[in-house]
Parts: structure tokens; C-alpha cells; sequence
């Protein structure tokens, strides 16, 4: 049973801080933050990655919108420069690769220009890495990660869980998990057929699924379910095309908790996919000349995953409204101090 339940300050954002400095909530909530910055330093460390000390600004974000884009830029004018606040730093990995054989990670914060909602944040943070290898291979890693997350709540954080969550079964349940199940996105709209409102067609060849398709597939497999292989026209330019079937993206999101927490996919080989895959996605090769340069002149085989921390904590704590997982708040359009 919770002992210790969120108190919603986010509905009055010009007296949050003064909620944050005063509830257990919150308390809990910079044991678990810390919790997550340790171990996943610890994590990366055994692997012999490189943590990479990154901007938060840059001029190539990595979902541009057209086809493929799952999110708005934020863009700002930066001493008369336009330049976006970055949505993620992945491009930035997968250079860091080229320096660092044994991956790359970072722990920072990325910025959507969606509005905020119990799912989603304007600002959040971003756990991402980049390794050598394949789709597989970073899948295999990402679920080696949450165990190894799962094992330093349980055992750094219990106390402060049992408090927010009333329970740390799932953590147990996570901390000694075999290999997640797997459903490509094609099998997954055969067996959401008939549910209404499951899957969302942008256009030919451009689905995903909706929130409520992400909580339908989830039931059918006990909470936790990679969903592999979507429609590469639904993601961005970068994903790998499926050897079998370039329609396909060789990328995949593990949904549990509140639905996608962690995205994972295989990054182009040959300059010459990147570019036909630019040109698929409606995407100026221009706007990503460096990119483009990169894999022209450093190929590298990598794949990659960005894991939003606030939705693990979220999930941690078995509640249901992300904006409790902020100790400071930052909502577009408002100004929030401090």
C-alpha cells in the first residue's frame, strides 16, 4: 500500500518549488534520480564505454520533420543564429563511436515542442548510448540495462519505492527477467484487428500504433513486449532498412509501464542507404552534409537507444502522471521560476 502519494504541483507550476522543498514525494524522487545516474555510469563502465560531454544546441536534430518525424523542434535565436535545443544527441553518439570502440552514452536533457500531458514532458532526460553491432545486439543491451536498473532500485531504493509504489514486485520481476518477448509491428496490427482506434495511418506504408494500441499489445503480453520492425516511413531517416523488406526499419520499441519507454534501432552501414533513405523521408541532404560526410568517410556499423528517464521512474513508482516526475517544471509557452 502507498504510503506516500504525489501531490500534483504541476497543476499550480508557480508554487511547485515550494511543494518540492517541502513533500516526501519528491525526497523519494532525487533518491531514485541519483539512483539512475550512478548505475547507469556503473552499467557503461563495466562495458568500457565512454561518457561524451555534449551541447544541448544543435543545427541537425534528429527527428526533422516530414515523414518520419515523432516529434516538433524547439527552435531558438541564438545571438542571431537559428538553432534547435536538442530533441536527442544520438547523431552525436554515433560520432563518439568513431572515437570510442566500446560505445558511447550520455545522461541529458532533450526538448519537444509538444504540449506536456501524463505521458509526455517539454523537457526530460534522456539516458541514450550507441554501440558497435546491430539491432540484436543493442536490444540485448538495452534489456541487460533495465535488469541492471531494476537491481540498483531494489537495492538503493526499496524503501523510497515501497513508499510511491506500495510494491517492488515489478522491479523483482525485471531485476531477474529473461529475454523480453518480441512481435513485429506487422504481426501486432494482425492481432489488434477489430480494435478500434489501434493503429494510426498517416499514410501508405506510415502507421503506428496509438496509445491504445500500445496498452492492448502490452496486455496481451503480460506488460512488457519490443514491438520490432515498423514501417520505415513511420521513423526517422536514420534507422537501418530491413534486409528483407526495405518498407521495414531495422528498429524496435520496448513498451512497458506507460507504453514506448525505450527506442532502439540500427543505424545505416553504407552511405549510399543513407542517402536513398534522406531522399525517402523527403529529407534535404543538405541540412545533414556532416552526417552524410561522417558515414562517407568513418562506415561503422551501430545501433543505438534513447531511454526516457522520467517514463522509468514513472514506471518505477507505478504512477500515472509524468508530470509528478519533474522536480522543476518547464512547460512550453510558460514562464516558470526558479
Amino acid at each position: 500500500m502507498r504510503s506516500v502519494e504525489a501531490p500534483r504541483s504541476w497543476t499550480t507550476p508557480e508554487k511547485h518549488y515550494l511543494t518540492v522543498l517541502e513533500h516526501p514525494w519528491y525526497r523519494n524522487l532525487t533518491v531514485l534520480q541519483d539512483i539512475v545516474a550512478h548505475s547507469t555510469t556503473e552499467f557503461w563502465t563495466k562495458r568500457g564505454a565512454r561518457f561524451l560531454h555534449l551541447p544541448i544546441t544543435t543545427g541537425s536534430i534528429s527527428s526533422p520533420m516530414g515523414r518520419g518525424s515523432d516529434s516538433t523542434p524547439v527552435k531558438v535565436d541564438l545571438e542571431g543564429v537559428p538553432t534547435y535545443l536538442a530533441d536527442s544527441m544520438q547523431f552525436m553518439l554515433e560520432f563518439g563511436c568513431r572515437l570510442a570502440p566500446g560505445g558511447s552514452y550520455y545522461l541529458m536533457p532533450s526538448f519537444r515542442g509538444e504540449p506536456a500531458d501524463e505521458t509526455h514532458l517539454c523537457q526530460f532526460f534522456h539516458s541514450e548510448a550507441e554501440i558497435q553491432g546491430g539491432l540484436d545486439d543493442v536490444m540485448e543491451t538495452v534489456e541487460a540495462y533495465l535488469r541492471h536498473l531494476a537491481a540498483s532500485f531494489l537495492e538503493h531504493g526499496q524503501r523510497e519505492l515501497l513508499e510511491m509504489a506500495g510494491t517492488v514486485d515489478h522491479l523483482e520481476h525485471m531485476a531477474s527477467a529473461a529475454a523480453l518477448p518480441r512481435v513485429s509491428f506487422d504481426e501486432a496490427v494482425g492481432m489488434l484487428k477489430g480494435l478500434e482506434g489501434a493503429v494510426r495511418e498517416m499514410e501508405p506504408d506510415c502507421r503506428s500504433l496509438t496509445r491504445s494500441g500500445e496498452r492492448a499489445l502490452m496486455d496481451k503480453f503480460g506488460g512488457y513486449v519490443w514491438l520490432t520492425h515498423p514501417d520505415h516511413l513511420s521513423v526517422p531517416f536514420y534507422q537501418a532498412f530491413a534486409p528483407h523488406d526495405e518498407r521495414k526499419a531495422l528498429s524496435a520499441d520496448l513498451l512497458f509501464g506507460i507504453g514506448e519507454t525505450i527506442g532502439a534501432g540500427e543505424r545505416h552501414t553504407t552511405v549510399e542507404d543513407l542517402r536513398r533513405s534522406l531522399d525517402l523521408h523527403q529529407v534535404p541532404e543538405e541540412d545533414y552534409e556532416w552526417y552524410v560526410n561522417m558515414n562517407a568517410y568513418h562506415p561503422m556499423r551501430t545501433s543505438g537507444f534513447g531511454l526516457g528517464v522520467e517514463r522509468l521512474l514513472l514506471w518505477a513508482a507505478q504512477h500515472d502522471d509524468i508530470r509528478d516526475l519533474a522536480l522543476l517544471l518547464r512547460f512550453n509557452g510558460t514562464d516558470i521560476l526558479p
